[in-house]
């Protein structure tokens, strides 16, 4: 008989999501910007020093949104990891730029910092750091060499809810930013992100933006005497269904954040003799960095060993994964990339393996993926030695 699945990710139900959901229907404001979409925005704007908080349909709508206010012309140029997503690249190849991919650190998945001055040309626009698994890149290194060069900095915060750089909070540090609240991250709508905008100037036409092209909000706050098209826009706005959904989140933050934060640091513990023997490496965390407890992952010592790994623990019926491929060699962009090695960015490629983690995770639960985890190890060393 197999053993009870343990599923990689499990949406979290806090508690008050239902009764939030039968207000917003009750209200009869279902289609976005009502009640539950301005508490979530204010909480943001008050609580992470965000000059402006745009709810969006997802972070893949708030980068694209990002992008449309660079007002990106082709063959402009923007520098992204390579190891991310692909939103963070599709947002600006949808505005006509070619992505210039930056390697990952050799010590973490971020981008590393010491190779973006090399990148930068006179087409260059603008450095989109990634912080992967809710850990800061170093936002003081980037924001500096961005100022020097005239560039705007565009966070892909997505994982980064309720992480920080020296004290400050992601999203807060480049001049906008993109947060996510897709139901694997930590704090959930369903599908849901947020555009965070902190140059004053592209607020008013990131609301135009954001309502199809229109001065609809501005109409309705009695600033403007007609509603017309006066700008280029979509859809971004998300239900207020997806906004009460997330107000209740955002009320327990606190609590959720602590689950993981245990959760995570069991898992660290745990595997801390195997990383001293060599087997794996641990997540590293900068001193600069204050994360989320978003992900934990395992880099393996090659992709053999880590497929091995994530098949162990299928065969006990605990569901692990790998993360992103390298964009760079993607079948869509690597003919356009520029033939550049980038070999931290293959590396967790192939070597990054990622653990169950969410708030019903039990302890129970939680010390028998270690177990499966270390007994792997445990057998891998006996046909090695």
């Amino acid at each position: 008989m197999k053993p009870t699945h343990i599923p990689f990710n499990k949406p979290y139900l806090s508690g008050h999501e239902l009764l939030y959901i039968q207000e917003a229907i009750q209200a009869g404001h279902l289609s976005g910007n009502g009640q539950f979409t301005k508490r979530c925005q204010h909480y943001f704007e008050q609580n992470y020093h965000i000059h402006k908080a745009l709810l969006t349909t997802s972070a893949t709508a708030a980068l694209e949104m990002a992008a449309l206010l660079l007002r990106l012309q082709p063959g402009d140029e923007v520098i992204i990891p390579s190891f991310t997503f692909t939103s963070t690249a599709n947002a600006f190849v949808l505005r006509g730029a070619r992505i210039v991919f930056a390697d990952s650190s050799p010590e973490h998945p971020n981008i590393d910092v010491s190779q973006l001055e090399s990148l930068i040309t006179p087409r260059t626009r603008a450095i989109v750091p990634v912080h992967y698994a809710g850990v800061s890149c170093d936002m003081g290194a980037i924001v500096s060499l961005a100022e020097r060069f005239n560039l705007a900095v565009i966070e892909d915060a997505a994982q980064a809810i309720e992480s920080f750089y020296q004290g400050r909070p992601l999203g807060s540090l480049g001049q906008l930013a993109a947060f996510s609240f897709h139901e694997t991250k930590n704090l959930i709508a369903g599908e849901g992100g947020l555009l965070a905008i902190n140059n004053l100037e592209f607020a008013p036409r990131a609301e135009i933006i954001w309502e199809k092209g229109t001065n609809r909000a501005a109409f309705f706050r009695g600033e403007a005497a007609k509603y017309q098209w006066v700008d280029v826009g979509s859809s971004f706005l998300p239900s207020e269904l997806n906004a009460a959904y997330l107000w209740a989140q955002l009320e327990q933050k606190q609590r959720i954040l602590e689950q993981r934060r245990q959760q995570w640091q069991r898992y660290y513990k745990a595997f801390e003799e195997i990383a001293a023997r060599g087997f794996v490496e641990l997540p590293y965390i900068p001193s600069y960095a204050q994360p989320n407890w978003h992900i934990f992952y395992l880099v393996c010592r090659n992709l053999q060993e880590r497929q091995q790994l994530i098949q162990h623990l299928a065969e006990q019926n605990i569901l692990a994964v790998f993360h992103y491929q390298t964009l760079h060699g993607s079948p869509f962009y690597q003919p356009h990339h520029d033939g550049r090695i980038l070999p931290n960015a293959h590396k967790y490629a192939t070597r990054l393996v990622r653990l169950p983690l969410y708030f019903e995770l039990s302890e129970d639960d939680q010390l028998r993926v270690i177990g499966v985890v270390l007994d792997y190890f445990t057998r891998l060393r006996k046909t090695s030695s």
